[in-house]
């Protein structure tokens, strides 16, 4: 018996056990490079329209490999579920078939083994595809046991923090780790379409511009310099543009160190895309086609079923201005609102709490986020952000209070954002100014200056429009998932506390 840590479990030790056995009877418990020649899906489309005559006949061979999932012998013979990438297939294991040491090896393995098949496709009695192998090769010991069967991994926490087990027992999690990638590709697919570049920016960033949120600070030894790591790709770019590029996109991590909950974790994925010669309306156009074309590539309809409500995903989002649909919830008229001072007794009055750096315009984003957010369902553009907090947009001709700016909400969560970009560089400057100012009054998600984007904007960059969407929760609303740690395969969690 090897004995390898005394805080082994039974079952453990058992399997730490059979890897001498396996060596004894001559096998690498860890085995080597195995080329198969199907997947189970590959079978079932391939095989699945022939009966059990014609199967017979065909005599088709094929070699396949996974993990075992279930097992089950009687005397010289037995049966075993395998699963690989695609899903599971039935295989029937005889001992004159494959062989003393093979069966003796079939005998030895635990659910969750890795093995290859080489076989042939037929039907059994209950008129199942099934593989009848000819050959039997072990290609590596599991030496934890899975979790048990009729139970799974319930602890969602734990899911989360052993994806690698949960996405062997879970067909759900790996249904989502797999429409993921084909969501992103989507994406690609619909700017790679419209003419765009996909491009990469820098992570490591010195200055902290292109959003409003606390970053995450490393020092580089080399350079000895303070960087951060990106809240936006923005400012980099915008630069593309003012380079000529005209159309760019990015689909990168970004990184927030802010609080974590359902909708927030403190990495995620965005993309952002900017258009020269284009501004706030053309990007509402932009942002319905690609949601739109993005949902029917990955579903095939428009229309989806999210936690229990129906959503048209179908271009023809509703439009309205912050102001507006604070006034439709609350009464309330900001347009009319003439001074700070009144707006600080309405925001008394309704119980929101005015910080420091704020201004009238943070107290109608204040508003719109206490009373409106959480009541919009069906995907609406909120248009006209308080310039205030938008020191990257362009001011509203008509009424220079506002930005040319929109937020898509869809069930209470931001999807997107994305305005007429700035391209006035004395304006932006003065914007940077104010952003410093408010981190001097404890805003500590304000922008600090950049010059670097300054000289860019005073190169020329033409009037363009920029949108950034948020993958990771389009993701989820997609998959019909609730919390923003199971679309990501590896979220950050809290150290899990030991005894």
């Amino acid at each position: 018996m090897i004995k390898l840590d005394e805080h082994l479990t039974e079952q453990q030790q058992v399997r730490r056990d059979k890897l001498k056995e396996l060596e004894q009877l001559g096998v690498d418990p860890f085995g080597s490079r195995f080329d198969r020649t199907h997947t189970s899906k590959m079978i079932f489309d391939e095989y699945d329209a022939f009966d059990h005559d014609t199967l017979l006949e065909m005599e088709h061979e094929v070699t396949i490999a996974g993990r075992i999932m279930r097992k089950r012998i009687q005397g010289k013979a037995g049966f075993l579920t395998l699963q690989d990438v695609d899903g599971q297939i039935q295989v029937y294991v005889r001992k004159d078939m494959i062989g003393d040491v093979a069966y003796e090896v079939f005998k030895l393995a635990d659910l969750g083994d890795i093995i290859g098949i080489s076989g042939l496709v037929f039907r059994t009695k209950t008129n199942e595809l099934t593989i009848k192998a000819k050959v039997y090769t072990h290609l590596s010991k599991a030496l934890r046991p899975l979790p048990d069967k009729w139970s799974g991994l319930q602890d969602v926490e734990e899911a989360r923090r052993r994806r690698y087990v949960d996405l062997i027992v879970n067909e759900e999690s790996k249904r989502i780790a797999l429409t993921r990638p084909k969501i992103i590709r989507a994406f690609q697919r619909f700017f790679d379409g419209r003419g765009f570049v996909e491009v990469e920016t820098p992570v490591l960033q010195p200055i902290l511009g292109g959003a409003t949120a606390r970053p995450f600070i490393t020092h580089h030894n080399a350079l000895d310099m303070e960087f951060y790591l990106r809240i936006a790709t923005e400012l980099p770019l915008k630069k593309l543009i003012v380079g000529g590029l005209e159309k760019v996109y990015e689909i990168g991590r970004l990184f927030r160190n802010e609080g974590m909950d359902a909708k927030h974790n403190p990495e995620f994925t965005t993309v952002e895309a900017y258009q020269a010669y284009s501004d706030m309306e053309g990007m509402m156009d932009l942002v319905e086609d690609v949601l739109s074309y993005v949902t029917f590539e990955i579903l095939g309809k428009y229309d989806i079923n999210y936690q229990g409500k129906e959503i048209s995903l179908k271009k023809g989002f509703k439009r309205i201005s912050m102001t507006d649909s604070i006034k439709e919830v609350t009464g309330v008229d900001f347009k009319e609102v003439p001074s700070f001072d009144e707006a600080k007794e309405i925001a008394k009055k309704h119980h929101i709490k005015v910080e420091p750096h704020f201004t009238t315009g943070h107290i109608i984003e204040a508003f719109f986020d206490a009373f409106v957010e959480d009541k919009i369902v069906q995907p609406t553009f909120i248009m006209g952000h308080p310039t205030e907090i938008s020191p990257l947009a362009k001011k509203n001709k008509q009424d220079p209070r506002f930005a040319d700016r929109f937020e898509l909400f869809i069930d209470g969560r931001e999807y997107a954002n994305a305005f007429s970009e700035l391209n006035d560089p004395i304006d932006q400057k003065d914007r940077f100014l104010n952003q410093l100012k408010e981190r001097e009054l404890g805003n500590l998600e304000a922008n600090e200056m950049d010059t670097d984007f300054i000289e860019a904007l005073e190169y020329g960059l033409p009037p363009t429009g920029g949108l950034g969407i948020g993958i990771d929760r389009f993701a989820m609303l997609i998959t019909d998932v609730n919390n923003i740690r199971d679309i990501i395969l590896f979220p950050h969690m809290k150290h899990k506390e030991t005894k």
